[in-house]
């Protein structure tokens, strides 16, 4: 009978064995959550454990990126902390979009995080009317919105005509 490769238990453990080395020697970084920078990876870090809620108005939606700023939409709100740069994403429908102009009321569920020492909002969902928009997950990976095409197939369930076969 042939042995696989896979079937020899003392490569294998010590392979577990200097993979188990090689991620205990990476260091964990002792930086805060909320703070981001431009190398520490995709964009700026979700602090979960500090969301806010913010009642407020669209003053400006602005599509246009600008250097250093988290990109995809913005949505500059004017709150009782005054004029907070909310970061809303990329990944929003064309309906949403088209319902978030200037001077429409909004509540923005997030958090704060700092890049280039500016203060932006990542917003994690989006209240306009009666309508909620999940922008993000609870961790804070962007979540693509459905265009509102799309509908589930409702089934009903099967029907019996009684009586035994």
């Amino acid at each position: 009978m042939r042995r696989s490769r896979f079937s020899k238990p003392i490569p294998l453990a010590a392979g577990l064995v200097a993979l188990m080395l090689a991620v205990a020697a990476v260091p964990l970084g002792a930086q805060p959550a909320s703070v981001a920078h431009a190398a520490s990876g995709f964009g700026p870090v979700y602090d979960a454990a500090h969301e806010i809620t913010l009642d407020g108005t669209i003053q400006s939606v602005v599509t246009q990126h600008a250097k250093g700023s988290p990109a995809g939409m913005h949505l500059l709100v004017a709150g009782p902390q005054g004029i907070v740069d909310a970061h809303v994403g990329s990944f929003l429908s064309k309906v949403t979009k088209e319902s978030l102009r200037q001077g429409t009321s909004i509540k923005i569920v997030g958090a704060m995080t700092t890049m280039h020492g500016k203060d932006y909002l990542l917003a994690r969902t989006l209240t306009i009317g009666e309508r909620i928009v999940t922008v993000r997950s609870a961790h804070g990976a962007p979540v693509p919105e459905h265009s509102g095409r799309a509908h589930s197939i409702v089934r009903k369930p099967a029907q019996t005509t009684g009586g035994a076969r």
